[in-house]
């Protein structure tokens, strides 16, 4: 069943479909007509069950047949990922949000070598955000990830708080095997913060194990960016059975 986000909670019998990307998809890429049967969901993890009742040069409209409410679910999961270069964190979003991360946060360190200024932040998040839509339609998630606007890291360790267990990835210093950890962990909300390239500062480090964060081990070998988010987000879906 093809999927279609749709900003905002839904009220009514009826959807209306006016976003150009998705009105192209659904109209020259699918080639779906009056009669097919989509899937619509929302802001608020609600699905629906859908039928095209009228195809117009300027939107399509849904008749909605069936709703269905999204299980809550046991634990949520968040990556602040160190910008890595050129436009890998396209595949940071696209890659976790079909893994199920509930929040990806974009995030400035000490080594990062892009710096954006304001009007490209503005860009990126609107980009990134695209990506995270359509990799949900893609997955067949239930929901959006929320993709949070550029922070530095020490706002990220300052708002960690309210989860349960914050896991901070590093190549050095004292570390635990991150199998570890988490058998021993029953979370409910999980914050996992992922390096750049030449990883965290000793100040870095220092600042998040004084907030809570375990340093852990991801193995002996040295991973990219992209891929030591990816690696992280598997394992803990496979290791809390999500």
């Amino acid at each position: 069943m093809h999927r279609f986000y749709i900003a905002g909670e839904i009220g009514g019998d009826k959807i209306a479909v006016t976003n150009a990307g998705q009105l192209h998809h659904l109209k020259d890429v699918l080639r779906l007509g009056v009669g097919d049967e989509v899937t619509v969901f929302d802001d608020k993890g609600k699905e629906y069950a859908c039928v095209i009742a009228q195809l117009r040069k300027s939107g399509v409209v849904l008749a909605v047949k069936a709703r269905k409410c999204a299980e809550d679910k046991k634990v949520r999961l968040t990556v602040a990922c160190a910008l890595p270069k050129k436009s890998g964190m396209d595949a940071i979003v696209d890659g976790l949000t079909q893994l199920g991360v509930d929040e990806i946060i974009p995030m400035e360190t000490e080594r990062v070598v892009v710096r954006l200024d304001a009007a490209k932040k503005e860009a990126r998040l609107g980009r990134w955000r695209g990506i995270a839509r359509s990799a949900a339609e893609q997955s067949q998630r239930a929901d959006l990830p929320r993709v949070g606007p550029v922070m530095g890291i020490e706002d990220v360790i300052a708002h960690s708080g309210d989860f349960d267990l914050r896991l901070l990835p590093a190549l050095a210093g004292q570390r635990q095997p991150i199998r570890e950890v988490m058998a021993r962990s029953r979370p409910t909300s999980i914050l996992v913060l992922i390096g750049p390239e030449g990883d965290f500062t000793p100040q870095e480090v220092e600042m998040a194990q004084s907030a809570g964060f375990i340093p852990v081990s991801l193995g002996a070998s040295v991973l990219r960016v992209a891929t030591a988010a990816i690696a992280v987000a598997s394992y803990i879906r496979l290791s809390l059975g999500l």
